[in-house]
């Protein structure tokens, strides 16, 4: 049985402490925003905050500045064939129940419609890197089967999509691909399908789409370098591709890069600024994708692509693509000190 305290807040509160509700371990990942007369003013999600981090909203200020404050709602009276039916229709996993004159009476899930008992989307994990920069590490193994936490890397991503509800899955191999073959086999061990793609000499982060066998459901597919070590919310990825209207869907992460000097802003010779030791912002690609399946038909006949060559194809010809800035942990595993680091952070992380 649901409390709804447990997900009311104020326009006041700040954004982290949304957060802490959104992200609350059995929770219905969504923040209510009420007066003190329970009247409903908007709802938080997890998009909402992502978006936020993209504008450029601190965590601290107040969830006022990303809510929605024209949420779709339901009446008690609503047939709930119709309610579960504009929740599919809008891509919604919540939609709050109020009165007449809006005040919160109950929040309706789709948990508890029973709707998605697993995910349908193929998961495709690019394994065939060489892992040149891991050397001698990689000279016998492949760099998604070095162990971290006493199991390879390629088990602890297969793991997080497993406990999110994914069945269906697809790994590209090139180097030493036997061995990530011989290990986790047809998936049977695992509770899940595998499929294999062979790539004979390296096709890129996206050459390899071009070998995928057909896909027989009409799902979004999710695109992950097997060399990534994260905790992201899958089921929030799809959302936030679905909600957008994205074709292409791109995991970002948060770069910070602090300049250790004073910088100057010149007009010719003349100094018109000094900012000392400016701190510089920037989302770079986390090698995570999401991709509606038509435009696979899109891939170009070169053998080498690269997914950022795919992104900037798409957004010359038109297509809507979208940045998922990930809050959560994330590290790419590209080199020694990287790779130490996840050795260091996987049982506060992954235990």
């Amino acid at each position: 049985m649901k409390n709804l305290d447990d997900y009311k807040v104020r326009l006041d509160t700040n954004i982290h402490e949304a957060l802490n509700i959104i992200d609350r371990q059995g929770g219905q990942k969504i923040a209510l925003v009420v007066d003190s007369d329970q009247k409903l003013l908007g709802t938080v999600t997890d998009g909402d905050v992502r978006r936020g981090i993209l504008s450029g909203i601190d965590a601290e200020s107040p969830v006022s500045m990303i809510m929605n404050r024209e949420p779709i709602k339901a009446k008690p009276s609503d047939d709930r064939k119709l309610t579960l039916s504009i929740m599919k229709e809008n891509n919604l996993r919540q939609i709050p129940v109020v009165d007449d004159v809006g005040c919160l009476l109950g929040l309706d899930t789709l948990d508890e419609f029973e709707f998605f008992p697993h995910r349908e989307n193929m998961v495709l994990l690019m394994a065939g890197g060489f892992g040149s920069r891991l050397q001698p590490l990689t000279n016998e193994c492949p760099k998604p089967m070095l162990k971290v936490g006493g199991r390879p890397i390629l088990e602890t991503i297969m793991l997080n999509f497993i406990e999110s509800g994914f069945k269906k899955f697809i790994i590209s191999l090139n180097y030493k691909g036997d061995i990530i073959r011989e290990y986790f086999a047809d998936g049977r061990g695992f509770g899940v399908s595998i499929q294999y793609i062979e790539e004979d000499k390296s096709l890129g982060t996206a050459g390899s789409l071009r070998l995928l066998p057909e896909i027989q459901n009409s799902h979004p597919l999710i695109v992950m370098n097997g060399d990534v070590l994260t905790k992201v919310n899958f089921g929030h990825l799809l959302d936030f591709h679905a909600s957008n209207n994205s074709k292409a869907t791109m995991g970002v992460s948060e770069y910070n890069f602090q300049v250790p000097y004073g910088v100057l802003k010149l007009d010719r010779h003349r100094i018109v600024e000094i900012e000392e030791k400016p701190n510089h912002i920037f989302f770079v690609n986390a090698g995570i994708y999401v991709l509606d399946q038509d435009i696979l038909n899109c891939l170009p006949d070169q053998e080498r692509f690269e997914m950022p060559n795919l992104f900037e194809q798409l957004i010359k010809v038109g297509h809507h693509t979208a940045a998922f800035p990930i809050r959560e942990y994330w590290l790419d595993i590209g080199q020694p000190n990287n790779l130490k680091q996840a050795h260091s952070d996987f049982k506060d992380v992954f235990e």
